[in-house]
């Protein structure tokens, strides 16, 4: 390697190569004295060689180390074992190259460790999270399974490599049937006071160019419980309201009704019973809505031309259309149902303070479906309007009962739809209403 260090390998090759030819002449000349000069020269060429090529491999001899060591390390490297160095004392361009291998094997070390730093925090995260997580292949068994996982399917046993049918088959029947109605969606275990409400969710996605599935199962009922709770406050809250602000009128005027017929003042009793009658109705509207919202039943879709709907949808509130709609397009829906949300929807827009000529209506093919655009030119809604509007009994108008949102949003949900609420540019919201194929 010293050498090496003194003298460039081309010099060294050089060096050799002139020494041999030195040697062999001498030789030749030595040979002439008894053969002739061609004879001589090849008899001297044959004793040189072996010597030469001896010379050049000792000479390459630390370059073919070399080339080997580098050759190994990178085969370390791709199997994943950067524990491997080289080390050169050589410079030139060998010496570039080790240096740059060597710094190549410390980044790809640095990477490693962040990743398997990385990889461990991600699977603790995994591990101890209370939602059980399951990931299966396309063959339907487990790849992989939290401690929540085992816990509820597997009795804390492992479940990698077991088929998912067959973990379903000792599960309850309750996470069976959830599984095979397919899809997202709450169920409950047990009954009483041991009752316990799952969420799950699945999703599907490619892994190494196959398909896998995840699946999420959630407990939910401490959460719901609380919300539960909440909800009937606030529902308590605003049917006492509403009676309160009926009954006391009405037998207000009952009693002033009473007082007129005993002092025989009859003139003024039509006046008051017409009021009762306004606030009877009002009442009686209003307890049909919470039990209209409370009711609702499960959809039941039919072929629905979209012309002959929004025709029949102006007759009751007017709007204007926004682009054509062709006679040719229909949807399978619950036509009275959506009726009744986009009829809410229209309402709460004559109802703002813009232009009852502006409110308009646009339908337009959405990549899963069908998509309707309920829009005005009100004031809009602030963020925090915006963020509880489609909650149930939540209403910033003085008499509003707050269903109006929360029945569209449960008639689109219950489609396997949704609905979104923005503010548009210029003033005004757009509503929209998306129903799936």
């Amino acid at each position: 390697m010293r050498w090496q260090q003194r003298l460039p390998l081309t010099g060294v090759v050089i060096a050799i190569a002139l020494v041999h030819v030195a040697l062999g002449a001498g030789f030749a000349l030595l040979l002439l004295r008894w053969w002739s000069p061609w004879t001589a020269v090849a008899g001297a060429a044959l004793c040189a060689l072996p010597s030469l090529v001896w010379s050049l491999r000792r000479a390459f001899a630390p370059s073919h180390a070399l080339f080997r060591a580098l050759a190994g390390t990178v085969a370390s490297y791709r199997d994943s074992d950067y524990g491997f160095g080289v080390s050169w004392q050589g410079g030139g361009a060998l010496g570039e190259l080790v240096a740059a291998h060597n710094e190549l094997g410390e980044t790809l070390r640095a990477q490693r460790l962040s990743l398997v730093q990385r990889e461990l925090l991600l699977d603790t995260m995994v591990q101890n999270t209370p939602v059980a997580m399951l990931l299966l292949d396309p063959g339907d068994r487990v790849v992989h399974a939290n401690l929540a996982a085992r816990r509820a399917l597997g009795g804390g046993r492992k479940l990698e490599g077991q088929a998912f049918s067959a973990l379903l088959a000792d599960a309850p029947p309750a996470i069976a049937d959830a599984f095979a109605r397919g899809g997202d969606g709450l169920f409950t275990i047990g009954d009483g006071e041991t009752e316990e409400i799952h969420h799950l969710s699945r999703r599907h996605f490619r892994l190494n160019g196959r398909r896998h599935e995840l699946l999420l199962l959630r407990q939910m009922t401490t959460e719901l419980r609380r919300q539960e709770v909440q909800t009937w406050k606030k529902v308590i809250r605003v049917i006492s309201h509403e009676l309160n602000n009926s009954l006391a009128p009405i037998a207000s005027l009952a009693h002033s009704g009473g007082e007129l017929l005993r002092r025989g003042q009859t003139a003024r009793l039509p006046e008051a019973l017409r009021t009762i009658e306004e606030r009877a109705r009002h009442l009686e509207g209003f307890i049909r809505g919470y039990a209209h919202f409370a009711k609702l039943p499960a959809p039941r879709r039919e072929p629905v031309r979209w012309r002959a709907f929004l025709d029949q949808l102006r007759s009751q509130v007017p709007f204007v259309d926004i682009g054509p709609v062709d006679d040719a397009f229909t949807a399978s829906f619950d036509a009275a149902q959506v009726e009744q949300a986009l009829l809410n929807l229209l309402r709460n827009a004559h109802e703002t303070d813009g232009d009852p000529d502006a409110v308009a209506v646009g339908l337009r093919r959405a990549v899963d479906g069908w998509r309707i655009d309920v829009l005005d030119r009100g004031p809009g809604m602030n963020e925090a309007v915006l963020a509880n509007a489609l909650l149930p009994f939540y209403s910033t108008k003085r008499n509003g009962t707050g269903l109006g949102l929360a029945l569209a949003r449960e008639i689109a949900e219950a489609h396997g739809g949704r609905i979104a609420l923005l503010n548009r540019e210029g003033g005004g919201l757009c509503v929209s209403l998306v129903l799936p194929d």
